[in-house]
């Protein structure tokens, strides 16, 4: 299929590895120009230098922390001289700490929802007089399958996604007459360092080998695995591409069919 996406101008938050750096090689490998963006200027410019090899989409990157103040504003720029402008945004952000409801300390809550919400809510608000003007965009914000079912020991994620599921249901409503889709994508277990991250952290909490965690949580997966990055860029691409544009409002799972909600 083709994606339509070729020539596309896209910024993909916090890119320098797992799900966003996945996104980010799918949309290039479809002809999309990607600016990537992340902490990690070393991994940011390995990446950017293996998808232009491939040469099919273009690829730069900027250092951005979504923690900083002045984010928003950084990216603005980057995007205005890097790319020209911008098609596609795709908000990723980190996980917050596992724990519990009771960890949630003022100051965990005020710090995670600034980097987690503001900073992705102000950001397309930022972009989306341009994709108005052009009649055209896609908004695609990564989330968590603890939006629709809550993952213990990640009260902070389960309290402040869900406030971005209905900003973006909220503004697919508002932008859809521009041609402008908004969804959410929330993963499953996904390969990644964050997986990784999670997994020995209830190691830790329950004194089980990490080996067994996984054996664990991988049987009460549907599908009986835990899922591929590619598998979740894949899906992400096609939610940013031309024959996505009726898919809109939506939350999409890719998560092997283990979130056991309609």
């Amino acid at each position: 299929m083709d994606l339509g996406i070729k020539g596309k101008r896209a910024l993909v938050l916090a890119s320098s590895r797992g799900l966003g750096h996945g996104i980010a090689v799918a949309l290039a490998r479809e002809g999309a120009d990607v600016l990537m963006c992340g902490r990690n200027g070393e991994k940011l410019a390995a990446n950017c230098d293996a998808i232009n090899k491939e040469g099919k989409g273009r690829a730069e990157w900027v250092w951005g922390d979504l923690g900083d103040a002045d984010f928003v504003e950084a990216m603005v720029t980057a995007v205005d001289q890097k790319l020209g402008g911008i098609d596609i945004l795709v908000n990723n952000t980190g996980g917050p700490t596992p724990g519990t409801t009771e960890d949630m300390t003022v100051d965990k809550l005020d710090t995670y929802f600034q980097s987690m919400v503001l900073r992705v809510i102000t950001l397309t608000n930022a972009f989306l007089p341009a994709m108005k003007e052009q009649g055209w965009g896609r908004i695609l914000t990564v989330a968590s399958s603890g939006v629709i079912e809550p993952i213990p020991n990640l009260a902070l994620s389960n309290t402040l996604r869900p406030a971005l599921a209905g900003w973006s249901k909220t503004l697919a409503t508002e932008v859809a007459r521009f041609g402008i889709t908004s969804n959410m994508l929330l993963p499953g277990s996904i390969l990644t360092d964050r997986l990784e991250q999670l997994d020995s952290a209830a190691a830790k909490r329950t004194g089980k080998p990490i080996e067994e965690i996984r054996v664990q949580s991988e049987k009460a997966i549907p599908v009986g695995r835990y899922g591929r990055v590619e598998e979740f860029a894949a899906t992400a691409a096609f939610l940013c591409s031309q024959p996505a544009s009726y898919v809109t409002g939506s939350m999409i799972r890719c998560d092997g069919g283990a979130a056991r909600s309609l």
